[in-house]
């Protein structure tokens, strides 16, 4: 699963190498605007990653697929890294580290704005997967806490649906996979707590 979850990185990798000469032989896919097909890259595999993540519950409850719950960690901060490069690719290839520069594109543009916001949920998350944070936490805080992946999932897919502007279709496509896999958990929150009542 952790080969699996680089292959994207892998390839990103070997398509830069190949556009800086050090790969011969490697035709590179990227395109003659390469930092903006390795954002795309990154944040596509971002948002892929964090709907296998979430996918993980239903399956499990619905299919009996209980083994992939082991996985689910590693996926969460393989979420992490694909958005830490897409972010990164942002402020060092766009921005080149202007703070300033970096502060008013996050004003002007929303798409940008929330798409820092959706980052920043995401850093908690990251920071605190250890079994350390969960000991220190205590179970039922951690969990509280890493909810925040709810709202992080749709600040992600608004970003990519008011960054795209024309081509709509692939961002409401993962915005209606991220409504059915959150309606999902609402469904079962409202179900359980309506389950002690009709006792």
């Amino acid at each position: 699963m952790f080969a699996l979850c680089l292959l994207p990185f892998a390839h990103l990798t070997a398509d830069w190498l190949a556009e800086l000469g050090a790969l011969p032989g490697w035709r590179s896919s990227l395109g003659p605007e390469q930092i903006h097909a390795t954002q795309l890259r990154t944040g596509l595999w971002t948002l892929r990653l964090l709907a296998i993540t979430l996918a993980i519950t239903p399956a499990r409850e619905l299919f009996g697929l209980s083994a992939l719950a082991k996985y689910r960690r590693m996926l969460g901060l393989f979420v992490f890294f694909y958005v830490a490069v897409h972010v990164a690719t942002w402020t060092w290839a766009d921005a080149g580290f202007d703070v300033g520069y970096m502060l008013e594109e996050v004003r002007k543009h929303r798409y940008i704005l929330v798409g820092m916001l959706g980052f920043l949920l995401l850093v908690p998350l990251a920071v605190t997967s250890t079994k350390g944070w969960i000991r220190r936490l205590g179970g039922r805080r951690w969990n509280r806490l890493h909810r925040l992946i709810y709202p992080a999932a749709i600040a992600g897919t608004v970003h990519y649906l008011w960054a795209v502007k024309k081509d709509t279709f692939f961002p409401f496509v993962y915005l209606g996979l991220f409504a059915v896999l959150l309606g999902y958990r609402l469904a079962r929150t409202v179900l359980e707590r309506r389950a002690p009542a009709m006792l």
